[in-house]
């Protein structure tokens, strides 16, 4: 997944973006790049394929750029176009810039409609596109936000964009649908980010950004709209972990560090949700009749939660009596699922924002099934669109490989699966 951050606030703007980028490498990544605002309302753009250190070497002897207040970052993983210099976020015009997460899927007749109107192209991405759409919007109507909403009412696909125009040279707008992307409560200063990791440093207060939601940051103001340019109040999410937790705190890398915090995960996902020697999930303020009815179990999840998922089944078929499921969420909607009322479907996600598992959760939502959520992330939006989340309070996983956070889901699924057995009327008849 590629990896978003965007500061504006203050001087010191580049070692604010080459902190978040680094803070976002566990995503993956092939290239990186920045666009930075100055004085004078120019976009510089610096951007280089490889590892970070690349970009840093670049930005290394740019004292111009040290007391600019505003700038987007960005690390990329190649899906349109190789990993190039050239093809590294951010894409743009002189007029604006913008950084992307995600897959616009109707990028090329937009670019044939584009190179009509006189658009010429330097990279092979999708993100190209979106950002001389945006441009050529921009310059058809002068407005930013009607800009805005005019583009992202013609991509299809999913995104979280990060833009920043030459004229308004301290804000950045913010707008996604279905990728992941948050905006951070500073102090005289305010964040963009794919997630509460990359600006930890600074502030652990954010808001989560809705779907079709187009929010304007500037250093001392966060201002929430709908699509129509309706005002939106919310209020922000507090994260409860700090600095330290989201660093390797010692250890050579992060994955012996997750290894080492398995046993206090542990402790802080089931302890809280035993009492008397016997599941009690009145802290998630469950819904009893919902296990002692359930019908079947379809469990839906990506990758490693995917295999926690493996052994819910198994629990819940041995344990309760129950028929369990276990489909990878990539599949779940082309396999046309034959849910309803009666079926419970449970979405695993470490981070609430895994896009396949997201849509697969709206499907069994439409679909008349009960959705419950095992997440680790609170705010997320698995977390607020499931009927019911449990929450796995596992702390961050910066690993690719998962530890904690399968261990914390699949013990959790383990005390569900008990409970099920407990309370459930099929296993009465078992008996």
């Amino acid at each position: 997944m590629c990896g978003i951050i965007g500061y504006t606030g203050g001087t010191g703007t580049v070692d604010r973006l080459i902190e978040g980028l680094h803070a976002l490498e566990y995503r993956g990544y092939d290239s990186a790049g920045v666009a930075i605002v100055d004085e004078c309302g120019n976009i510089n753009v610096v951007k280089a394929s490889g590892r970070l250190k690349n970009i840093e070497e670049r930005l290394r002897n740019r004292i111009d750029l040290r007391t600019s207040g505003c700038g987007i970052g960005h690390t990329r993983w190649a899906t349109h176009g190789a990993p190039t210099d050239i093809n590294s976020h951010p894409h743009g015009t002189p007029s604006l810039q913008l950084v992307h997460n995600g897959i616009i899927e109707n990028y090329l007749p937009l670019r044939q409609r584009l190179i009509d109107l006189g658009y010429t192209f330097e990279s092979e991405t999708d993100t190209d596109v979106a950002a001389k759409l945006l441009d050529y919007h921009y310059r058809s109507t002068g407005s930013h936000m009607t800009a805005i909403r005019r583009t992202i009412c013609e991509i299809i696909g999913s995104y979280a964009l990060g833009i920043i125009f030459s004229d308004a040279p301290s804000r950045i707008y913010a707008v996604k649908k279905d990728s992941p992307l948050i905006v951070g409560c500073g102090n005289g200063e305010n964040y963009i980010a794919s997630d509460i990791t990359a600006i930890l440093r600074y502030t652990n207060k954010y808001y989560q950004l809705d779907s079709y939601e187009i929010d304007v940051i500037e250093k001392e103001q966060i201002v929430i709209t709908d699509l129509d340019g309706n005002p939106k109040s919310k209020q922000p999410h507090c994260a409860n972990w700090d600095i330290q937790a989201a660093e390797r705190g010692g250890y050579p890398h992060f994955m012996i560090k997750e290894i080492h915090e398995e046993p206090d995960a542990l402790k802080k996902t089931l302890n809280p949700r035993i009492k008397n020697g016997i599941p009690d999930f009145s802290v998630d303020q469950s819904k009893d009749e919902i296990l002692r009815s359930v019908a079947r179990i379809h469990i839906v999840a990506c990758g490693t939660a995917m295999h926690a998922g493996l052994y819910g089944k198994s629990l819940f078929e041995s344990l309760a009596g129950i028929p369990a499921a276990v489909e990878i969420a990539s599949e779940f909607r082309y396999n046309n699922p034959i849910i309803g009322a009666g079926d419970l479907v449970v979405i695993i996600s470490q981070s609430g924002e895994t896009a396949d598992s997201l849509a697969a959760l709206r499907l069994a939502k439409q679909k008349g099934a009960y959705t419950l959520a095992i997440v680790n992330v609170i705010g997320s939006s698995i977390a607020r669109e499931a009927d019911h989340v449990i929450f796995t309070w596992a702390g961050p996983e910066i690993a690719v490989a998962s530890t904690k956070a399968y261990t914390v889901q699949a013990a959790l699924i383990a005390l569900l699966a008990i409970k099920t057995n407990r309370i459930s009327a099929r296993q009465n008849r078992y008996k």
